[in-house]
């Protein structure tokens, strides 16, 4: 890596919690304000609350680069890598020209969510505090999962205003790299590429290497990836799962199970041939992880008793959340969450996969096992937090504006308090299973930073 980059790398802060919406709007404005030669800032969209969605445009380069943070509302780490990132950017003219692109930066894609787990972003940062505040959307609510698509039987249209802006903004720049800036809660390092790059893969794995952030050699987030390499997977998009489902769903319609649209790498890339990457990390990770040797467990049989024990979950979810779902608002975030993460129908389908592909009839990796049963586990316990937290805003609700209704509050309560339990029994059970350790910020940021700059690089030479 050229010593301007390393040495960008070098500087990273030692950062010891994430910002909030406000602190990074607050951030690029007083940036466009130091700094008017070389970045601008406009108001791309608002969010669906009334929030100024700010892009920030930094530079003018030969090509136009887009980054975005927040995706997910519960991924912040991109926010802090372009934090600093974007201070280095309008402060050294040198890496502007070395890098010779024009920046297009969203902090915080989806403000509104971000703003739902703010409790937790300056920690403490345990399995605890990071479930109970925790908030994801159902996938027909999530920014980068509603881009409109019509594929085969699937017809999706319904797209939210954030969505909708940044399809403007991509038509408007039409970007030829794209860094999606997702994270995973729990795991190890791994990357979602358009195309394969073997050329960089031996440093990208060196980058997470360096900061003993371990890659995550365990199962793939979903049956439908396509490994390039180990732990380097081909971009998701939703006609990758469509067809997933269509070949091992056991003749179920796909459209009826997704109910979400397509994300900004699909999108992008099929109008623009824009190289969406993604460099997915865990704020917690055990070292099993990245165990390559060889288990005591079959890998079908360690699947098949996660998909178990995932589907009694979901039941015991979906069964909590009927005791006081008719008291609550349709558009509770929390509980259309909760009954998009408890929904049935791909468990067949991956069963299906399981009991047709020879790879898992061998014996499971240290840590394909540990994905499957304990890993897999802590994915599933965050829609307790969010259960919880589903009665819990309507309890608020009504003591906030008097409502006075027995039955109603009674239904609440029950439900809130069962899941209180739950919550706190599967608490203990994960952290009696799990060994696990938090990354520092500075850590997660480097390796975003690092990958981020090997890609650019990358398609500078070869596209």
């Amino acid at each position: 890596m050229k010593s301007i980059y390393q040495k960008l790398l070098s500087g990273i802060p030692d950062y010891k919690e994430f910002l909030t919406v406000d602190e990074m709007d607050e951030s690029s404005r007083r940036l466009a304000a130091e700094h008017p030669d070389c970045v601008e800032l406009f108001e791309m969209g608002k969010t669906r609350q009334g929030h100024p969605l700010l892009c920030l445009k930094i530079g003018s380069g030969s090509r136009n680069a887009l980054m975005f943070g927040c995706p997910h509302p519960n991924e912040p780490i991109g926010t802090m890598m372009l934090e600093y990132f974007t201070k280095n950017l309008a402060e050294n003219k040198e890496l502007r020209d070395e890098l010779d692109y024009t920046w297009y930066i969203v902090k915080a894609w989806d403000a509104d969510g971000l703003r739902l787990n703010e409790k937790w972003l300056k920690g403490p940062y345990t399995l605890y505090n990071y479930s109970r505040n925790f908030f994801r959307p159902a996938g027909h609510k999530q920014v980068d999962w509603t881009f409109p698509v019509d594929y085969k039987e699937l017809h999706f249209h319904d797209t939210i205003p954030e969505s909708e802006a940044m399809m403007k903004l991509i038509d408007d720049i039409k970007p030829s790299f794209i860094y999606s800036l997702h994270n995973a809660g729990f795991g190890g390092v791994y990357w979602y590429i358009t195309k394969p790059m073997p050329e960089i893969y031996e440093e990208m794995y060196a980058a997470a290497n360096s900061q003993q952030v371990p890659i995550n050699f365990g199962e793939p987030e979903s049956p439908s990836c396509v490994a390039f390499a180990p732990a380097i997977y081909a971009n998701l998009g939703i006609e990758t799962e469509y067809d997933y489902l269509e070949k091992y769903g056991g003749g179920i319609n796909p459209a009826d199970v997704i109910g979400s649209g397509d994300c900004s790498s699909s999108y992008a890339g099929a109008r623009y041939d824009s190289f969406t990457l993604l460099t997915e990390m865990p704020y917690f990770y055990d070292e099993r992880i990245k165990d390559m040797s060889e288990s005591d467990t079959v890998r079908r049989d360690a699947a098949l008793q996660k998909l178990d024990w995932q589907d009694r979950t979901s039941a015991f979810l979906r069964e909590t959340l009927a005791i006081s779902q008719q008291y609550m608002d349709p558009e509770n975030p929390f509980m259309l969450a909760v009954n998009a993460f408890t929904k049935g129908g791909s468990s067949d389908a991956t069963r299906k996969m399981i009991a047709e592909n020879p790879d898992f009839a061998k014996k499971a990796t240290v840590a394909e096992k540990f994905d499957n049963l304990c890993a897999s586990k802590f994915y599933k316990y965050l829609s307790y937090g969010q259960l919880l937290r589903a009665n819990e805003t309507e309890l608020e609700k009504m003591d906030k504006t008097g409502e006075q209704n027995p039955e109603k509050r009674a239904a609440l309560q029950k439900a809130f308090d069962i899941m209180v339990k739950a919550h706190k029994d599967m608490t203990d059970e994960l952290e009696s299973e799990i060994n696990y350790q938090v990354v520092p910020i500075r850590k997660l940021v480097y390796i975003q930073l690092a990958c981020g700059l090997l890609t650019a690089e990358y398609l500078k030479e070869h596209f």
